[in-house]
């Protein structure tokens, strides 16, 4: 079992910048693919961003590439997701998740562990 806290979520203006942090319980984290998930009003969950077990990796949904980025840190239990050039469309609860499947996946309904998500507003 993992457990996931999310922080970092605020207020802010467009084009200025954030980092999310999530914090994972347990031993294991390492062994987990770790995913960054948004969900705006009225929309669907939508993958953002992933990376790998040993964080050599990563991946990015089209809408985010060279403005984000997700790394790790598995002596913290701990992953980042700093988000840069912010713009209004991406306001939105930030959720990570934790999934043990060995390949990554953009597919939040296999995801094994969420964290409860943090409020990103970015205003124009």
């Amino acid at each position: 079992q993992v457990q996931l806290v999310e922080s970092g979520g605020g207020l802010v203006q467009a084009g200025g910048s954030l980092r999310l942090s999530c914090a994972a319980s347990g031993r294991t984290f390492s062994s987990y693919v770790m995913g960054w998930f948004r969900q705006a009003p009225g929309k669907e969950r939508e993958f953002v961003a992933a990376v790998t077990r040993s964080g050599g990796n990563t991946y990015y949904a089209d809408s985010v590439k060279g403005r984000f980025t997700t790394y790790r840190d598995n002596a913290k239990n701990t992953v980042y997701l700093q988000m840069n050039s912010l713009k209004p469309e991406d306001t939105a609860v930030y959720y990570c998740a934790a999934n043990r499947a060995l390949a990554t996946s953009y597919v939040p309904t296999e995801y094994d562990y969420w964290g409860q998500g943090t409020q990103v507003t970015v205003s124009s």
